[in-house]
């Protein structure tokens, strides 16, 4: 078969399947309220961050001209570094130019001997393990004592996982994970993506909130680009962490310095998070509450950890449906397939954003009953027994 062909049938499998994905260009005046990005806080378009990047352009230009390690490191850069790990409570940082690889510095650089990575980590994290090469070993989600039973006569090991999880919006036990970590002599390294900005005091993030953020064996990793309202990533830990990283991490070593943009309107954001602290409580009452209206229309969700609201539909045709039903009702939300799911977990995903006020609140509401009364609730029937 042409190699075009081939694409082209393969296309047309995830057509029929249901998996094919669709570039949807924003408008700057949004139509429909949005319950789809990761702007947990809603500081995307705050001008306070937009101030903070006019700022970093006008003193340092538009782009950092160059990997860290040549030209791209400012003192704007190694500012927002302090300030990162003073906020989450950890000795040093380092900013990379997204969240992706700084995971795949995280996992890659230690050269462990073994990773133990729960089932339901970020495919940022999966990639790590698996140009780590090294053993890795994939534990039921959440299973401390499988974690345990891994770790058993393993040398130099590091075990992964998500603070929430990206889909689920369930928090890690990482109190029970880090003491099973420190009696192996092991190291726990944590993505707190979705929790930074709203798990933990002010939004300090699960390690802080769990009392173990400045733990020796313990090695955090940020985005900038949800809460934070930027774009960008971080690792945080012990200095020699840090150092381990900037000499051999292939993703900073050759990857083109964050832009001072970003950088400065994430060091804004942490600003406006230290004035104003309840905005991490505000998005986790407004999940809640989007969770509570979907439980009451009998969809099948979870009680959320943090911000983010699953509504398990099943098959990815109703899930594509049901996100169709939402924006038909004025809210976008999240469709999320195999294999950004397991199979026959396909979900709509919902935002608790803080600025979220009533009147939208009732909106999505509506929104969710229209799924309701349209498809139906998840059940095992409604899933295609074929792809789970």
């Amino acid at each position: 078969m042409d190699p075009l062909e081939r694409l082209t049938a393969a296309t047309r499998e995830r057509t029929a399947a249901g998996l094919r994905r669709t570039l949807r260009p924003r408008t700057p005046a949004q139509p429909l309220l949005d319950l789809a990005s990761n702007d947990y806080l809603g500081l995307s378009r705050d001008p306070r961050l937009a101030e903070g990047a006019i700022e970093a352009v006008r003193t340092w230009g538009t782009g950092s001209t160059g990997s860290r390690l040549v030209t791209g490191t400012t003192e704007l850069h190694t500012a927002l570094e302090e300030r990162l790990a003073g906020f989450v409570g950890t000795p040093s940082a380092l900013v990379f130019s997204s969240g992706y690889l700084a995971n795949l510095a995280a996992v890659t650089a230690l050269r462990p001997g073994l990773i133990v990575s729960d089932r339901g980590n970020h495919a940022s994290l999966i990639d790590g393990c698996r140009l780590a090469r090294c053993p890795v070993v994939v534990t039921t989600h959440c299973d401390v004592a499988a974690v345990d039973a891994a770790l058993d006569d393993a040398r130099d090991a590091v075990v992964v996982t998500d603070a929430v999880f990206s889909v689920d919006g369930d928090l890690a036990p990482l109190r029970e994970l880090h003491a099973v970590v420190r009696d192996h002599g092991a190291l726990l390294l944590i993505d707190e993506a979705h929790a930074l900005g709203v798990v933990g005091p002010g939004g300090r993030g699960a390690a802080y909130a769990a009392g173990i953020a400045g733990e020796p064996d313990v090695i955090i990793t940020v985005t900038l680009s949800k809460s934070l309202g930027s774009q960008g990533g971080a690792v945080l830990g012990a200095p020699e962490v840090i150092e381990t990283l900037v000499d051999t991490a292939r993703s900073f070593v050759f990857d083109t310095g964050l832009a001072p943009a970003s950088a400065g309107a994430a060091a804004a954001a942490l600003d406006v998070l230290a004035a104003e602290p309840e905005l991490a409580t505000r998005a986790r009452d407004r999940a809640r509450r989007l969770a509570a209206a979907a439980d009451a229309l009998g969809l099948e969700t979870t009680t959320p950890a943090a911000a983010v609201v699953p509504v398990v539909l099943g098959d990815p045709g109703r899930a594509v449906r049901a996100a169709e039903i939402c924006a038909e009702h004025g809210v976008r939300v999240g469709c999320f397939r195999p294999p950004s799911v397991p199979q026959g977990r396909a979900c709509l995903r919902l935002t608790g954003r803080a600025t979220l006020e009533e009147a939208e609140l009732t909106e999505v509401t509506g929104a969710l009953t229209g799924v309701r009364e349209l498809i139906g609730p998840y059940s095992a029937r409604n899933a295609d027994p074929t792809r789970r």
